[in-house]
């Protein structure tokens, strides 16, 4: 049965292989290892989200991401200093072997979340694929209430309590070389990015 966790008991629940719900500057979030490719499929088991759809990780700083062996490129550094923590997901190049425990095949997303709870486990537990928390194609839950109601009687170990989240989704973009693309419009808007590194390849993103 789900139930509210502490910080220690979340990070010590997450070292099982279980999957724990965690609140984040923006929405909810179901959270595993992602080194831990079991409890990773099962965090698309409860989404029942399709497995092709390549899950974000969320980090306590960008020297955890250069501890994975992922590149990490100037961009996206300059970026981090001004955008971190945040509601931005920049998606870098990464090893195949890497990108495809998060469901993705040549890049990996990464972000770093405006919430002091979810940043003390990241601190203990290192990267966590983490996806917002609700059932594909609906609503993200925005409070622990929300997610215990979700995911009532499923596998979901437990949730970390933050209160009510109030932000919106990410705004993610991939740097491709030296430039950039957006794939989701949310709370950054990409003309603050565009100031940075200049226009974005000529693409619509999602909103």
């Amino acid at each position: 049965m789900s139930r509210r966790l502490s910080v220690t008991e979340a990070g010590d629940v997450l070292a099982t292989g279980l999957v724990v719900a965690l609140p984040t500057d923006t929405v909810y979030g179901l959270a595993a290892y992602w080194e831990d490719s079991r409890a990773v499929s099962t965090i698309f088991d409860l989404k029942q989200r399709p497995s092709d759809v390549a899950l974000p990780v969320l980090v306590a700083s960008p020297d955890q991401i250069l501890e994975t062996g992922a590149a990490w490129p100037e961009e996206a550094d300059r970026l981090a200093k001004i955008f971190w923590p945040g509601a931005l997901t920049i998606a870098t190049p990464a090893p195949e072997e890497l990108a495809r425990r998060v469901g993705a095949r040549s890049t990996v997303g990464w972000r770093q979340p405006a919430n002091r709870a979810t940043l003390d486990l990241l601190a203990r537990s290192g990267p966590l694929a983490v996806t917002s928390a609700n059932r594909h194609g609906e609503a993200p839950a925005r409070s622990a209430e929300e997610v215990l109601e979700i995911f009532a009687g499923t596998s979901l170990a437990g949730v970390l309590d933050g209160g009510r989240c109030g932000g919106q989704v990410s705004t993610v973009i991939e740097l491709v070389g030296a430039e950039w693309r957006v794939r989701r419009v949310g709370g950054v808007p990409p003309e603050l990015i565009e100031e940075i590194l200049g226009p974005p390849l000529d693409e619509t993103p999602a909103r």
